[in-house]
């Protein structure tokens, strides 16, 4: 085999492990990383706004701070355009990794999952302590930071809780406002203002 073939399957392989080791999840060890709930202020009688194809209602402001249990990324269903990527969060003991690790997680479908033999932590917080909510870029620039995301890793969201309908199909699109409910329509759909990785 020639020199420069063997160059080129090294460069290949240096480039498999590089991106392999890209989608890895952060490691940060165990201990409460958040501690603190999401920050939820409902807003009244907000006017709608036109963002690319879609009329946009703001529900509330939040801001919230969390460990990123899982990422899942859209491309082909209703909502890729408008949310390309949805973010598994959890908070007080659920950004905890000795309790993470005792429970399976799962997500598709625009759905986040998860199941155990054991519960590290009662059902209940486990519920209201994690979330699977929708990212909206506001700009270019916030979708380029959300892309860079990884579980594992802590962040920290700035926006608003929003619905929205598309103009050319009159797809809907309604977030939750509570972090107490379960199944459809309890994921939370956010117009992301400030994205920041804040560890990992």
């Amino acid at each position: 085999m020639s020199p420069k073939k063997i160059s080129i399957i090294a460069a290949v392989v240096i480039l498999i492990l590089i991106y392999h080791k890209s989608q890895q999840p952060v490691v940060l060890g165990a201990g409460v990383k958040v501690a603190n709930a999401p920050i939820q202020i409902d807003i009244e009688s907000a006017k709608p706004f036109i963002f690319d194809t879609f009329e946009v209602t703001p529900l509330a402001e939040f801001d919230i701070k969390a460990k990123v249990i899982l990422r899942e990324d859209y491309s082909s269903d209703r909502g890729a355009k408008l949310s390309p990527i949805d973010l598994a969060l959890g908070w007080g003991r659920m950004s905890d990794e000795s309790v993470l690790e005792k429970i399976e997680f799962s997500q598709s479908g625009r759905w986040y999952r998860y199941r155990y033999e054991n519960p590290p932590i009662p059902q209940q917080e486990i519920q209201s302590h994690s979330a699977n909510m929708h990212l909206i870029p506001s700009t270019a620039v916030v979708g380029n930071q959300i892309d860079r995301v990884k579980a594992g890793q802590v962040i920290k969201i700035k926006g608003k809780l929003v619905s929205v309908i598309e103009s050319e199909t009159g797809f809907r699109w309604k977030s939750s406002l509570t972090r107490e409910d379960t199944g459809g329509g309890a994921c939370e759909l956010i117009f992301v203002e400030q994205f920041e990785i804040l560890e990992g």
